[in-house]
């Protein structure tokens, strides 16, 4: 666990975090099923996270259950405290039970890599937990989940996020950025923002999805690349300002008052 703390403690200069916006209305989710005390250790996290997965693995709460091979619940450090959220699992996820592991994975994957990251750095999940697919011709297509499924499993979410307590969560693609952040999330306008409204992490930010960038070529697929890349770094550099300025917070404040004194 040490070797994933290190990551996110790198000698930078601290600078000063931003305000929720003025007139930002804060929204606080239900307290989930599994609840989560403020401090947990890494292997309570694990021990929760594995509570909550074996539910979420025979869950029929909607009829993606029908059609899916497996329910694809998240992977990484449960003490990370850096989270990627995607939409949901394609035909690969769905067939291994693990979330990017297709091509648009193995991009994700080297854009960590770029910033010296690796699964085992950070944890990564979907909105929904199934695979989304209609049948057509014989062959099933993925398509994007219905609001109704995202409501359906937007509790196992809730809850994964609530054990994890992440610093920051970075969402890959704008449905994840509709769920986590706002309704209508405009990726190309809006990617690469900080936004402080979130009750699931302190910093939200949305960057584009790896699949998308799978599907440009030329010199527009090296420019979207390249943003992915800076996004990501620039998520790492947020882990490490907030998780500074707590310690810096935390050596200044005031012993507790002995009442026996």
């Amino acid at each position: 666990m040490s070797d994933q703390f290190s990551l996110f403690d790198d000698e930078l200069q601290p600078v000063e975090l931003e305000a929720p916006p003025e007139g930002a209305v804060l929204k606080r989710p239900e307290p989930p099923p599994v609840a989560a005390p403020v401090f947990l250790t890494p292997e309570e996290k694990v021990a929760l996270l594995e509570e909550l997965r074996q539910p979420a693995l025979s869950c029929v709460r909607c009829d993606l259950s029908r059609t899916r091979t497996n329910v694809v619940f998240g992977e990484g450090n449960a003490a990370a405290p850096l989270v990627f959220v995607g939409e949901g699992p394609g035909e690969n996820e769905d067939a291994t039970g693990r979330p990017f592991v297709g091509r648009a994975g193995k991009l994700l994957d080297d854009v960590l890599r770029r910033n010296g990251m690796t699964r085992n750095h950070v944890y990564i999940c979907n909105t929904v937990k199934c695979r989304a697919a209609d049948m057509v011709s014989g062959r099933w297509n993925n398509r994007p989940p219905t609001p109704v499924e995202i409501a359906a499993c937007n509790s196992w979410l809730e809850q994964q996020l609530g054990i994890i307590k992440p610093l920051v969560i970075v969402c890959l693609g704008s449905p994840a950025a509709n769920t986590l952040i706002h309704k209508g999330f405009r990726i190309t306008a809006q990617r690469g923002r900080w936004f402080t409204h979130s009750p699931y992490a302190p910093f939200t930010m949305a960057v584009f999805h790896p699949a998308y960038i799978l599907r440009l070529q030329g010199p527009s697929y090296d420019a979207a690349l390249d943003t992915l890349i800076e996004d990501i770094g620039n998520a790492r550099k947020k882990v490490i300002e907030v998780k500074r300025q707590l310690k810096e917070a935390a050596a200044v404040a005031p012993p507790p008052r002995n009442l026996f004194d």
